[in-house]
């Protein structure tokens, strides 16, 4: 979307980044993407579609140079090009699907990375072409790459109100 910004001052003085509520859509990109969970490093890649036959050239994309002895295990939401994929799985015996379940995608961990990417490279973004998201996407995962390392969990204690609004959240 290509969208206009300024700067406006609020009625307290202080001077902000605004954007406009209309835009100018230009096309639609799909990314697909694949985090290396050993490394950190992102392979990613661009479609116009994302129909299954997009999604299994992704994958074979992302195999081709894997020794063929090597077991790949692949952790996937249950997004509905991911699925059905039997034939494919069929072609390429050392790959293994494994899906999250039901809106616990959080543990597929390119989704933490997905996450990052949104905040640093699209919001507040304007794009004049899909071209150009494709540019900002692949610069992102480059200057992503050369620092990447893997996700590290950490237990967090929770305390007090943190408890209880945590409990909720759980309920919900």
């Amino acid at each position: 979307m290509e969208r206009a910004t300024g700067y406006v001052q609020t009625s307290s003085g202080k001077i902000v980044r605004g954007l406009k509520s209309t835009y100018k859509r230009h096309g639609t990109v799909n990314l697909f993407a694949a985090l290396e969970v050993a490394t950190g490093v992102i392979r990613g890649k661009t479609t116009q579609t994302k129909k299954r036959v997009d999604f299994q050239a992704f994958m074979s994309e992302m195999i081709e140079d894997q020794p063929s002895d090597r077991d790949i295990h692949v952790i996937l939401d249950n997004y509905c090009t991911h699925k059905k994929n039997e034939t494919w799985l069929a072609a390429h015996p050392n790959v293994t699907f494994h899906f999250t379940p039901t809106s616990a995608s959080w543990l597929n961990q390119v989704e933490i990375w997905f996450g990052i990417f949104t905040r640093k490279a699209l919001s507040g973004a304007s794009f004049r072409s899909a071209e150009q998201l494709k540019q900002a996407i692949e610069d992102f995962t480059a200057a992503y790459n050369e620092r990447a390392a893997p996700f590290v969990w950490r237990k967090r204690e929770v305390k007090g109100s943190q408890l209880r609004h945590t409990i909720v959240n759980l309920r919900n």
